[in-house]
């Protein structure tokens, strides 16, 4: 396959599927990954609709040899991975006086550890100019805590992006975080498409501006990343 080929780990309806459009336009063959195969059936239907290619690997992404073995079989069918998005995280309504500790380790398996299973599989197929994204939020510097985990889960993930960045910058496959400071929501400056495009900006930013981390506050025309 000549396209360049972008997988998104944790597809569904909100982000996901946004920035799967949103490299789709772009000339991307789109992979998805998640757990429900009728909302992985619908994401792809969607897509074609917008005569965007796209497969999908169903896969519990908690579960190490599910998820590698959904990306292999993506990346093997695409014969590349040029981006992989990660985009999974548990949202558990507890406070840390109810939070257990192995609901804590369970959702951070989910929403960190998990990449490191993505990328390793993902890496066999990724060449220079390859690039990794996630998406961050505030809640890794403003926790709320009735939801406890989720801050753990997003103050992690983008410590692991910046190790792995390292790791692979002498490559020149680099890895970022969008940390997203505000709510998603429809019809606001934090709506997914607008945080697919500054995703889609942040992956395609030139190696000398590059960071491991990229803020975006919804201000109008705001990617985070310099011109």
């Amino acid at each position: 396959m000549t396209s360049p080929m972008v997988l998104v780990v944790g597809a569904g309806p909100g982000v996901g599927a946004s920035v799967a459009s949103r490299f789709g336009r772009a000339g991307y063959h789109v992979g998805l990954v998640a757990r429900s195969p009728d909302k992985l059936a619908e994401l792809v239907a969607a897509l074609q609709r917008e005569k965007i290619t796209a497969s999908w690997a169903e896969a519990d992404i908690a579960e190490d040899a599910a998820l590698t073995e959904a990306v292999t079989r993506l990346a093997e069918h695409s014969g590349r991975v040029d981006v992989l998005h990660f985009n999974p995280s548990a949202f558990r309504h507890k406070d840390p006086l109810a939070l257990s500790a192995d609901e804590l380790l369970a959702d951070v398996r989910l929403g960190v550890a998990s990449l490191l299973t993505a990328v390793q599989a993902a890496r066999p197929f990724m060449t220079s100019g390859g690039r990794i994204t996630a998406t961050g939020s505030i809640a890794a510097d403003r926790p709320w805590h009735e939801a406890a985990s989720l801050g753990v889960q997003k103050a992690g993930l983008r410590n692991l992006v910046r190790s792995i960045d390292a790791t692979l910058a002498p490559h020149d496959i680099r890895a970022t975080c969008l940390t997203v400071k505000g709510t998603l929501a429809p019809d606001t400056p934090f709506a997914p498409d607008l945080v697919a495009d500054a995703l889609f900006a942040a992956a395609t930013m030139p190696s000398e501006h590059w960071r491991p981390e990229v803020p975006y506050d919804g201000s109008p025309g705001d990617d985070g990343v310099p011109e």
